[in-house]
Parts: C-alpha cells; sequence; structure tokens
C-alpha cells in the first residue's frame, strides 16, 4: 500500500534518489540496499527514487531493476512513496519498464527525457504520454538537458500536465525563470533536482526535492523545508547556507561517485560502482571528507 498524498505532494516532500548498492564482487546487493532504504526512511524521506541515474540504471539489467524495487517496496512500502526510474530513449523500452515496475509494487513512475537521440519536443509529448498510458501509476517528469541533451520546453509541460497520470515535474534545468513560469502554467507538482537550488525553488512555487545529498543530510534538508513551509524563511536560509559545503562537496566529480563514498565513510551499504564510473581518488577523498565536515556532516 503506497503512502498517503495530496495533489500538491503527490509522492511527499522530501525524496532521496537512491544509489544502488552492490556487493564487493559487483553483484546487486539487495540486502544492502533494504538495509539503505530504511535508514533514509528513518531519517525523514517521504519517498525514494529507484533505477535513476543515481541508481546506476544505465548499467543495471531489467531483471534487476524489477528486483530493486521489490526489495525496496518490502522493506519501506507502507512508510515511503517508491517510485522508479523507467526513462531510456526508446520508447517501448521504457514502456516494458513502467509495466515491469508496476507489477513489481512501485508507487509511481520517474521518466527522464531521451538522451541523445535528440527527440523534437512532439517526440518528447508523444514519448511521455505513452508511459503514462502503459501503467496505472503517476508519472514524474525528469527534466535535465544538461544530461539529455533536450530541454522540455514549458508548452511542452503544459500539454503533458493535461495527462491525468502526469503529476509531477523534477527539474534540473538549473532556470528559475522557465521554472516559474512552468509550475504557474502547468499546476505539476515541482521538485527540485538540482540540490543547489532547493531553497531557492521553494521560493518560486517548488513543493519539494529529489535529492543525491540526502543520503547524508536528510534532517537537514527536512528541517530546512519545514522552516520554509511554516514562514520561517530566515531558518531554511541559514540551513541552506550551513549546507553549501555539502551541496559543492557532493558534486565536485559525478554524484554517484562521491555519494557512495560518503555512505562508505559513514559505513552504510553502497559498495562499488560499475564502470564506466570508478571510485575516488584518495586526493579526493580527503577534499570530500573536508566539505562534509564543513557543512556539519558526521564521518
Amino acid at each position: 500500500m503506497a503512502p498517503t498524498s495530496t495533489p500538491q505532494t503527490p509522492f511527499g516532500r522530501v525524496l532521496t534518489a537512491m544509489v544502488t548498492p552492490f556487493t564487493a564482487d559487483g553483484v546487486l546487493d539487495l540486502d544492502g540496499a533494504q538495509r539503505l532504504a530504511a535508514h533514509l526512511v528513518d531519517a525523514g524521506n517521504d519517498g525514494l527514487i529507484v533505477n535513476g541515474t543515481t541508481g546506476e540504471s544505465p548499467t543495471t539489467s531489467d531483471v534487476e531493476k524489477a528486483e530493486l524495487v521489490r526489495a525496496v517496496v518490502d522493506a519501506v512500502g507502507d512508510r515511503a512513496h517508491v517510485v522508479a526510474g523507467v526513462g531510456t530513449n526508446d520508447t517501448r523500452h521504457s514502456i516494458e519498464l513502467a509495466r515491469a515496475a508496476e507489477q513489481a509494487g512501485a508507487h509511481g513512475l520517474l521518466t527522464v527525457t531521451p538522451y541523445y537521440n535528440k527527440p523534437p519536443q512532439e517526440g518528447l509529448f508523444r514519448h511521455f504520454s505513452a508511459i503514462a498510458d502503459a501503467t496505472e501509476l503517476p508519472v514524474m517528469l525528469y527534466d535535465i538537458p544538461g544530461r539529455s541533451g533536450v530541454p522540455i520546453n514549458t508548452e511542452t509541460i503544459v500539454r503533458l500536465a493535461e495527462h491525468p497520470r502526469i503529476v509531477a515535474n523534477k527539474d534540473a534545468k538549473g532556470d528559475l525563470g522557465r521554472a516559474s513560469w512552468a509550475i504557474a502554467r502547468s499546476g505539476l507538482a515541482w521538485y527540485s533536482g538540482d540540490d543547489m537550488l532547493n531553497l531557492p525553488l521553494l521560493s518560486v512555487g517548488a513543493c519539494g526535492f529529489v535529492s543525491v545529498v540526502s543520503h547524508v543530510v536528510t534532517p537537514e534538508l527536512r528541517a530546512m523545508i519545514d522552516a520554509y513551509t511554516n514562514g520561517d524563511v530566515q531558518k531554511a536560509t541559514e540551513i541552506h547556507q550551513k549546507l553549501l559545503p555539502v551541496f559543492t562537496g557532493m558534486f565536485r566529480t559525478q554524484g554517484v561517485i562521491t555519494t557512495k563514498a560518503a555512505l562508505a565513510l559513514q559505513g552504510r551499504p553502497g559498495g562499488p560502482l560499475r564502470l564506466p564510473l570508478v571510485e575516488l581518488s584518495p586526493e579526493e577523498t580527503a577534499q570530500l571528507k573536508i566539505d562534509l565536515a564543513a557543512g556539519g556532516v558526521q564521518l
């Protein structure tokens, strides 16, 4: 059973884009995934994104993706929204992943803009609509042109918002002006997909975060959004400023790499990375420790 939600916050307010733990020999670590998921929910997450890019979805098989959804739902499914990443640059494949995620018990779907093949806006509209038509699950779009190569234009977002199952957008576009217009015109629930912009996006109408740094600072992010929604903007700003070293340090290189390193420093499940991602160097690990300590993270 999925946790309760509202149209304003269909997946809650604070969600972690969760890494996929592997064993030392690179095999999917389902026990580790369940322990990490439970820890993140205990820390204050309303939801977890599994099989997203932070979950190394480009290098996990379809079978592994379904197994991971099932394991995480079993671990936290009555306490948090489990949203499955199903985005690919092949609409048919994404539909297959969406149906498999629904069968595995996911509560929602995350669908990233098709990457590399650079479809036009009409192609994006048909792609996202076809995925939303394929299951009964609510859908969160994921707009990240820096990785996908193509933005979802505001007009396309407005059109997609008319679909009854497209209910939210994860915004990693880095453009507060475009976000302002899209929020105002579409009515979609808006989630920050860029940790440095979590607080600024709240100011233009976002309802929550899909975060990477929440692997290590969920309580602080929870306190920030609670302060903001309760009208204490000064306190929210103070928390934002305290976390600046974490926002910076966790993205000095690719976010999955630093996140798994941070989890290892805390003794939590994560494990190795699959190529083409590689572990931090000793020098990079030392810098990460400095950044996290400056932001108040206990290691």
